[in-house]
């Protein structure tokens, strides 16, 4: 038994609002049970230095998380003057993983930057970051698309996460982080909304895994992916 009381194949709900900042071109608030992120997509006529001159667009992220997001309050890192290697790995995940669902030369010579804010944590702010990062970014496009700037869509495909792990013995879909903490084997999945994987992250964490075990994870994420491709849809086309 799950300590939520999900079954093992079971998405915690899935909550998806858009239009929740004023001044962005693109914003959403995704709650994926307890956890709540904000997200935010700033468009820019420009890119940096390395992209400038060959027509090509860029997407970028960062993250971060608030003070009393977890159970005691965190610093902030801008008090410490530098971000944390967790960040910093973290929004580096969440930009290569946006612009995998990009068409480059399509968004033109301008930059997309997606600020993900957890408001709220208990596991998988990541994958929730990614999933809630495209809803912003896909809104942000959309106002290219109106305003006749951009001619063609690059948003092919949406992207999405989600967590899979094994805990106490049993494969498992969205950890939270009572499991989370807990759990032998933790993964995140990174997805195309036709079913590619962009990328994979996982580590056994004091229990190895099989080939057989991480090909069910696989399908686990295939399923949450699946339901939250199904929520993004949902939000950018209501």
């Amino acid at each position: 038994m799950r300590p939520s009381g999900r079954k093992l194949s079971e998405m915690r709900p899935i909550s998806i609002e858009t239009g929740v900042v004023k001044h962005a071109e693109g914003s959403c608030l995704i709650k994926v049970g307890d956890t709540h992120v904000l997200c935010t997509a700033t468009l820019e006529e420009r890119v940096p230095p390395f992209v400038k001159g060959s027509g090509l667009g860029w997407v970028t992220a960062e993250y971060g998380m608030l003070p009393r997001s977890t159970s005691s309050r965190m610093r902030r890192e801008a008090a410490s003057g530098k971000q944390g290697g967790r960040t910093v790995e973290i929004q580096r995940l969440i930009g290569r993983s946006l612009r995998a669902g990009v068409d480059r030369v399509a968004l033109g010579e301008r930059q997309i930057t997606v600020d993900c804010d957890v408001l709220q944590a208990d596991g998988g702010t990541r994958c929730a970051s990614i999933t809630g990062g495209w809803v912003a970014l896909r809104i942000a496009v959309d106002k290219l698309l109106k305003a006749g700037v951009i001619s063609t869509n690059p948003l092919e495909f949406p992207v999405a996460a989600v967590s899979c792990g094994i805990y106490a013995g049993q494969p498992v879909l969205d950890l939270d982080y009572p499991e989370d903490s807990e759990a032998g084997v933790d993964g995140n999945f990174v997805m195309l909304g036709d079913g590619r994987l962009v990328e994979v992250q996982m580590s056994a964490e004091g229990a190895t895994f099989t080939r057989a075990q991480m090909d069910e994870l696989l399908g686990l994420a295939e399923k949450g992916v699946s339901e939250l491709v199904a929520a993004q849809r949902a939000a950018v086309d209501a």
